[in-house]
């Protein structure tokens, strides 16, 4: 026990450091939302892969798509990898860096109201972000009770409180800095602790030939039957190269990797990078973890059927997925040691997603909805509209209120944890689908074509967010990852039919938003 408490305090008093270290360069809103646009590759691939891969991902996805998909389950991990990582830096990169810069714009809501030349869709934006940020902001903390429970024999709703109120400390002393910082370190501890664990729950089965050897003789359950997902099962297919439903899958890899280049949290990481040449090394670096955080916990997962059929929920008519994996701990891992790390890997993951999310949630409210100004430039010093001092407190107010904001999302955030309205877990269900449904298309579009129309994107907001509430009112009908998926993907024709049919920008303002790339 000394020592599973020993590396947790380290762990924690090194995070509530990172951000004393780093409060100096969160004094204006650039340096306190962007880290003053000069964080290097290694800091934004880790911080893009810390907030891509949360405790829901190690507990929750990884069990719940390991025991549907078996092995296959890793085809989730690599899509996240391959898409999500290496496609979304290679396309959303340089040109959201340069294009954001050369807008001025800090925030997604502000890119789209600065693009397009419309302040109501940055007000749309920022509602629709701060709806769905809030809900998926709660759901962070779900998978950690099952593992500290295990590990320390500590109540839920203590390790909420502490580790809302660690990360409240060190996001609102040192902002974005601190934040990438934390999860640099927060990052090295996720990729030792997830291959440390592979390593032990195979040993447990008598290694790698001998667990997959059992996974093709597994078979589903008398629950499983029921769904349709096995209904041309085959033995074999929980070892099978595309599992028992490739259709399925592949909803699964589109959500869960294309999502991301939908979602204000992910995409800010490209405002703040250095230069190109830093975009280029943090594409290779956020590939590589992706590839061994996501891979590794999707393939784990994977041989969640080894370890006993979960507790059926007969309320909810499913499993208790986020069990799978704390099981599969508690049988395969006996020492100290390396269940100390991973309550580590644990908090990390937990954390540093919480941190991006809190970060974005204040930052889109302050300077989206409250104070929608730009800070002044040089320009309109010199001829007298504001002059430096008046700019300074203006900053200094911006961020006061973001930390201000941030206690009161993590306080809600908590609250809603610990007493989850039926209605917000619904919104959590759906969060990721409506976000990405709502904004990928525009975005991405926004960023190479110079025909998108704000009418397009209008349509696209109403497109994503309507397609993916109404499905939920509905109670359904569409899988809510199948839902988020199609939302998604259907956000593209959207957008270039009402494009083509609707009134283009002016062309002088189409050719100052090019300049950047030139």
């Amino acid at each position: 026990m000394l020592i599973k408490i020993l590396l947790t305090v380290i762990f924690l008093i090194v995070t509530v450091y990172v951000g004393v270290y780093a409060r100096k360069q969160a004094k204006n809103v650039d340096g306190f939302v962007l880290g003053g646009r000069s964080v290097g590759p290694w800091l934004s691939a880790f911080a893009y892969g810390t907030s891509y891969f949360s405790a829901v991902v190690f507990v929750g996805y990884a069990g719940q798509f390991g025991w549907k998909y078996g092995i296959a389950s890793s085809w989730i991990g690599i899509g996240n990898a391959l898409i999500g990582s290496l496609l979304a830096w290679i396309i959303l990169g340089r040109r959201t860096k340069l294009m954001t810069q050369h807008l001025n714009s800090r925030t997604m809501p502000d890119f789209f109201g600065t693009r397009f030349s419309n302040q109501g869709l940055r007000i749309a934006a920022s509602i629709i972000a701060f709806v769905f940020l809030i809900p998926y902001t709660a759901g962070v903390y779900s998978g950690i009770s099952k593992l500290f429970d295990m590990g320390f024999h500590i109540p839920y709703e203590y390790c909420i409180v502490i580790m809302a109120l660690l990360t409240a400390i060190y996001v609102i002393l040192g902002g974005y800095k601190a934040t990438a910082i934390n999860d640099f370190i927060q990052g090295i501890v996720m990729l030792f602790g997830i291959i440390a664990v592979i390593v032990v729950v195979l040993n447990n089965q008598g290694g790698f030939t001998e667990a997959f050897q059992k996974m093709k003789e597994a078979m589903p359950t008398a629950h499983d039957m029921e769904s349709p997902l096995y209904q041309n099962f085959q033995q074999g297919d929980f070892a099978s190269l595309f599992g028992p439903n490739a259709l399925s899958l592949l909803g699964v890899v589109v959500l869960t990797s294309l999502g991301t280049w939908g979602l204000p949290q992910m995409v800010g990481k490209f405002y703040s990078i250095t230069d190109e040449s830093a975009i280029k090394r943090g594409t290779i670096i956020s590939t590589i973890f992706a590839l061994i955080v996501a891979g590794g916990c999707y393939f784990l997962g994977g041989f969640g059927r080894l370890f006993g059929e979960p507790v059926w929920n007969e309320a909810r008519h499913n499993y208790k997925f986020d069990d799978i994996i704390p099981t599969m701990l508690d049988t395969a891992v006996d020492s100290d040691l390396l269940i100390g790390l991973v309550m580590v890997l644990v908090l990390s993951a937990s954390m540093s997603t919480l941190a991006s999310l809190v970060l974005t949630s204040s930052s889109t409210m302050t300077l989206d909805l409250i104070y929608r100004d730009k800070r002044a430039t040089a320009e309109e010093v010199k001829e007298g509209e504001i002059d430096d001092e008046v700019a300074e407190k203006i900053e200094r107010r911006k961020v006061i209120i973001m930390r201000v904001l941030i206690v009161f999302f993590i306080v809600i955030s908590v609250f809603i944890a610990l007493n989850p309205p039926t209605f917000i877990a619904q919104l959590m269900g759906i969060s990721w689908g409506a976000l990405a449904g709502a904004f990928l298309a525009p975005f991405l579009l926004g960023l190479y074509w110079k025909g998108v129309t704000t009418a397009s994107v209008w349509a696209c907001f109403i497109w994503g967010v309507g397609f993916t509430v109404a499905n939920m009112l509905l109670g359904n009908p569409i899988n809510p990852i199948d839902c988020g998926a199609i939302a998604m993907v259907g956000g593209f024709p959207v957008v270039i039919l009402v494009s083509l049919i609707s009134k283009r920008l002016p062309q002088a303002k189409i050719d100052s938003v090019w300049k950047c790339y030139k």
